[in-house]
C-alpha cells in the first residue's frame, strides 16, 4: 500500500542499504543534505509532506538501484516477493583523486556531491558513510599502487598512527599517515620514502578522512 510512512520508510531503507545516513543519501543525489530529514517530513501545521519524484528519481540513479527495487521497498519487504529485492553489499561513489583535487566536487565535510559517479560495491559493511578514491600516479608506493582502490569514511574517527587521505585548501590530495594533530598544525608521515614528510597548518586542510580498507 502506497503511503507517507511506507514511502518515507523506503527512502530510510534505500539509505541503509548503501550504508548512508538519510542526509548522506540526500547529498550523494545532489540534493539539499537536509533534505530527508525528520524535521521536512511534516509540513508546520502537521500534514504529511511527500518527497517529490523528482528527489526520487535521483536517490534511485543516484544508487545504482531500479523503481522496481523501490517499490519493493514501499511495499515492505515482508509482503514483496522473494526475488523482488535481492540482497546486494552497499555500494559507494568512485572518485578519482584528480577529481578529489578539483574544485566542487566535495563539500564541507569531504562528502561527493551530485551525483552521477561510477559506483563500486563495498567488500564488506561499513561503519558510516564513505565512498572510494582511485589512486592514481606512485607517490604512494610501496603501500599502494596506481590503480589500487581506497574506502574511505570522512565522518570516522582519526587519531595517531591511521592512515588517511588529506585535502589542502590548494587542491593538494594525498594519502598519508598521521603522525601528529594539534589545534594549529597536521603532521603527515608520507607512505612513499621518496616523498617528503608534510606539517600543515589546520586552517590548509580543507578535509582529511580515515583510510578503512584498500583493495590491494
Amino acid at each position: 500500500m502506497l503511503s507517507h510512512d511506507r514511502v518515507w520508510a523506503a527512502i530510510d531503507a534505500l539509505a541503509e542499504r548503501h550504508s548512508l545516513s538519510a542526509s548522506g543519501l540526500a547529498r550523494r543525489a545532489g540534493l539539499d543534505s537536509t533534505a530527508f530529514n525528520k524535521s521536512k517530513r511534516l509540513s508546520a501545521d502537521g500534514r504529511p509532506r511527500w518527497p517529490s519524484t523528482e528527489s526520487l528519481a535521483k536517490i534511485i540513479e543516484a544508487t545504482g538501484s531500479s523503481l522496481n527495487e523501490f517499490i519493493a521497498l514501499v511495499e515492505d519487504r515482508a509482503t514483496a516477493a522473494p526475488d523482488a529485492l535481492p540482497a546486494r553489499r552497499p555500494s559507494v561513489p568512485l572518485v578519482g583523486f584528480a577529481q578529489a583535487g578539483a574544485g566542487g566536487f566535495f563539500d564541507d565535510a569531504g562528502f561527493p556531491v551530485g551525483h552521477g559517479w561510477d559506483l563500486i560495491e563495498l567488500p564488506a559493511p561499513g561503519g558510516g558513510p564513505a565512498y572510494a578514491l582511485k589512486v592514481q600516479g606512485d607517490s604512494m608506493l610501496p603501500l599502494y599502487r596506481d590503480g589500487d582502490v581506497l574506502i574511505v569514511e570522512p565522518g570516522a574517527s582519526v587519531r595517531k598512527g591511521d592512515r588517511v587521505v588529506v585535502k589542502t585548501t590548494s587542491g593538494e590530495v594525498m594519502a598519508k599517515v598521521l603522525s601528529r594533530q594539534s589545534a594549529r598544525t597536521i603532521s603527515l608521515v608520507s607512505l612513499n620514502p621518496e616523498h617528503p614528510d608534510r606539517e600543515f597548518p589546520v586552517h590548509e586542510v580543507e578535509w582529511m578522512a580515515r583510510i578503512v580498507w584498500a583493495s590491494q
